[in-house]
């Protein structure tokens, strides 16, 4: 009875005894392609797992990779191994993942991969043998656009961060934009180039692109780093324009569009040039002589005036030629020349608030969205009273 037990006990074992003779079922690897609803289209990823499972003791091993031809790949961080049971007998467990993106369309093949691993036998001698998977093919759909145009991504996050408040800067200082992305399923190459930011009143310095990439389990997962420098151009205030572009949610199966709006970029404070302040000399009744100087005086004065000249910081409103420029953009409907001359007195006259406000106006016109332009008559009055 008890040779019977032990018989029974030792003939699992006996069963899975290591040997130079592989058997059937002891060693397999397969790779399996992540299922989806939809056919990808070139440029889109394809998760692809390997799995090999063993029931020999493995000493060495090394997954050989095919050319992998007609895609571009990236390993989905290192080789991972565990142990399971299966009918009560230990299972060696390789895993791999990768994420394959597919350069054309048509019926793609991954090719076998090979294991090499390295086993042992009766006498606990290592030999080599070698597991292959099966071919898998892949049917793939051309791409709507270029390829160098097309950016499919399984998740987008967008985050338009700056260094300080773009309309508090401390005057002569600059602003530091950072637009960060970060695409799940997409490699640095695919990211689209930096857009141009542009700013008609500010200056505007790009820096060089940076680019992360994350390896998870759902796919590369690439940060990007767009950063510019932004300083108004013209002493108070600047507008950077909106900048955007397109991307194709994988997920959702649609095409979209990131746009990123305009703004602001000012000094949060402005010193206004103060007139000096000259003492009064004592009344008198002026004689002949006086009275010729002053007619002189005044008559060069006017000359002055309408030469556009502006002494110790006196403006005549019928004749200042900044004044001139807003009245005839504002009669010819010309919003950026009537910007650019109250920008002008501005930087001239001084820091006023109303003058501010009207440049806000203006910059909503320009700049903005806004479907109703607003009345430059008595905007240009505004701008000019003072």
């Amino acid at each position: 009875m008890r040779a019977l037990i032990l018989l029974l006990y030792l003939w699992p074992q006996a069963a899975w005894a290591q040997t130079r003779e592989v058997h059937s079922g002891e060693l397999s690897l397969t790779v399996t392609v992540e299922e989806s609803a939809h056919l990808p289209h070139a440029g889109e990823m394809i998760l692809v797992t390997i799995v090999g499972r063993y029931r020999r003791h493995i000493t060495l091993e090394k997954l050989e990779q095919p050319a992998l031809d007609g895609f571009g790949w990236t390993q989905l961080g290192p080789d991972s191994w565990h142990e399971e049971r299966e009918r009560g007998q230990p299972v060696k467990v390789f895993t791999r993942r990768m994420a394959l993106f597919p350069e054309a369309a048509g019926e793609l093949e991954i090719a076998p991969f090979a294991h090499r691993l390295t086993l042992t036998d009766e006498g606990d001698n290592w030999f080599e043998h070698r597991v292959y998977s099966e071919a898998v093919r892949v049917a793939v759909r051309p791409a709507p656009v270029r390829l160098s145009e097309w950016f499919p991504v399984r998740e987008l996050r967008i985050r338009d961060e700056w260094s300080n408040a773009p309309d508090q800067l401390a005057p002569g200082e600059g602003v530091l934009r950072v637009i960060r992305l970060e695409a799940l399923g997409a490699l640095p190459g695919m990211i689209p180039p930096m857009p141009e930011m542009r700013s008609p009143s500010g200056g505007v310095f790009a820096h060089p692109v940076r680019h992360l990439v994350d390896l998870t389990s759902r796919g590369p997962v690439t940060v990007t780093f767009w950063r510019w420098t932004i300083r108004p151009g013209n002493g108070v205030s600047a507008i950077v324009e909106p900048v955007g572009f397109d991307y194709f949610d994988s997920e959702g199966r649609v095409a979209r569009r990131v746009e990123i709006g305009a703004q602001r970029v000012a000094y949060g404070e402005v010193v206004p040039i103060r007139a000096q302040r000259v003492p009064h000399p004592s009344a008198r009744l002026p004689g002949w002589g006086e009275a010729l100087l002053a007619l002189a005086v005044f008559g060069g004065g006017l000359i002055g005036a309408l030469a556009g000249w502006q002494p110790g910081g006196w403006r005549f409103r019928l004749v200042d030629p900044l004044a001139r420029e807003v009245r005839r953009a504002a009669r010819t409907g010309d919003l950026r020349a009537m910007r650019r001359a109250t920008v002008a007195l501005l930087a001239r006259d001084g820091d006023d608030d109303g003058r501010r406000a009207a440049l806000a106006q203006l910059d909503r016109a320009i700049f903005g969205r806004a479907q109703v332009l607003p009345d430059l008559t008595n905007l240009s009055r505004g701008i000019t009273s003072r």
